[in-house]
């Protein structure tokens, strides 16, 4: 499903750097992340508010992004 200004749970794991599994935990557990809009069984995440959230909190640097 294709919808302006909105990305399947896939391509928001994808955009954010992370694992599908985490943007459901994200939008469960954190403060101030998006949530998304259903559109029947669909799960779609605003775009906009996904770059903004992320521009907030930079991805963590890992032992293995240092070497």
């Amino acid at each position: 499903m294709n919808i302006d200004g909105f990305l399947s749970t896939e391509q928001a794991a994808e955009r954010l750097g992370v694992k599908t599994e985490s943007v459901y935990t994200f939008a469960r557990r954190l403060d101030g992340f998006p949530q998304p809009t259903r559109i029947g069984r669909t799960l779609l995440w605003p775009a906009d508010q996904l770059d903004a959230w992320r521009a907030q909190h930079p991805p963590r640097k890992t032992k293995r992004d240092e070497s």
